[in-house]
């Protein structure tokens, strides 16, 4: 019975398969542990839970403007911009 389950599931095409099960999982994950510890509104401990509503803009200002936010803020929103205006811009 193992064996058939494992011959069933352990192989090559099913890789890829596992590969985004993981990632998924791991993107979750990140979120979740990015969530609970910088998060200005997820109190865990006691003593920040009797704290209350805190009007602390720069705590949530820090925590919305992450890094990747910052580095594509003044990006074009194009995945492959040479390309897109190859086919797009008229040839003079």
């Amino acid at each position: 019975m193992a064996s058939s389950t494992v011959n069933r599931w352990l192989r090559p095409e099913v890789y890829p398969l596992f590969a985004a099960v993981g990632v998924a999982v791991g993107i979750c994950g990140f979120q979740l542990v990015r969530n609970i510890c910088t998060n200005p509104e997820v109190r865990v401990t006691k003593e920040n839970r009797a704290a209350g509503v805190l009007d602390n803009f720069d705590e949530g200002e820090k925590y919305s403007q992450h890094f990747v936010r910052r580095f594509v803020r003044n990006k074009s929103p194009e995945i492959m911009p040479s390309i897109n205006s190859f086919f797009s811009d008229p040839k003079l």
